[in-house]
């Protein structure tokens, strides 16, 4: 395959307003073909939709409720989110999940908003997108509670070890592997190389996350190919041959809609 997919990226985010245009263009031209938005809340979905109908077969919404978005009053996001999925068909459920980094005050909330979603995918037959930073261990084990043998999706911009990576690819999961790749002290270089990319997906969770050189700036889908050179290197494979595993890959999971 001569096209790359980027399967989180946020490019209806206020930080592309002013040239989200050329940033198409500049995705055509480094080949990124279809690019994968996960929903945050009620206040991202018009954005995303609005882009999803401005570039179709190119960008394809998800749906679902962030875990930093869940507070008290979250049953009421998720009729909106449950709203919007019986009505349409979406990439999947997503960007769904735990979060223990920025505020653990609503864990319990968040832990239940998870589980209603992951019962929301089989629903609707849909691959569930997760966010568990600082919470790897605790969503590794709900999904291992939760999996029945429909589940399916990735554990999103993973970080985690070897022995975790193993555990999310019995589950029949995929990892999302984005510009933290390329950090000196990510820990990606240590672990890439035993577990491959048999169950990864390339991803840049833009605007976040940019890849060096770019460390520190707005991140894109057009620098995917930053990150498969690096996985490349760390591999001792083509660039080629990255571009093409994960691409299958991403293209096996969202077969539904692509």
């Amino acid at each position: 395959m001569d096209f790359y997919i980027d399967t989180h990226a946020h490019i209806y985010h206020d930080d592309f307003d002013v040239d989200r245009t050329d940033l198409l263009h500049r995705c055509e031209e480094q080949r990124i073909d279809k690019i994968f938005m996960p929903n945050v809340d009620h206040t991202s979905i018009d954005k995303m939709l609005e882009l999803e109908s401005r570039w179709p077969d190119k960008s394809y919404a998800m749906m679902g409720l962030h875990p930093c978005s869940v507070k008290k009053d979250f049953e009421r996001e998720l009729y909106i989110v449950e709203d919007w999925l019986s009505k349409r068909k979406f990439s999947a459920v997503g960007e769904i999940g735990t979060d223990l980094y920025w505020d653990k005050t609503f864990w319990e909330e968040q832990q239940e908003a998870f589980a209603i979603q992951v019962n929301w995918s089989r629903k609707y037959k849909l691959p569930i997108v997760i966010h568990c930073r600082e919470s790897l261990d605790q969503t590794i084990e709900m999904i291992e509670r939760f999996q029945d043998g429909d589940l399916s999706g990735i554990f999103h911009c993973f970080t985690g070890s070897a022995e975790q990576a193993d555990k999310i690819f019995k589950l029949g999961f995929y990892i999302g592997i984005g510009g933290v790749v390329t950090f000196k002290n990510g820990g990606l270089d240590k672990i890439l190389p035993d577990i491959g990319l048999k169950n990864a997906v390339l991803e840049t969770d833009s605007p976040y996350l940019a890849p060096v050189p770019y460390r520190g700036k707005r991140n894109e889908p057009s620098y995917i190919p930053l990150i498969s050179v690096k996985i490349a290197q760390l591999l001792k494979i083509s660039v080629e041959e990255v571009q093409t595993l994960t691409t299958q890959n991403a293209m096996n999971l969202f077969k539904h809609i692509v």
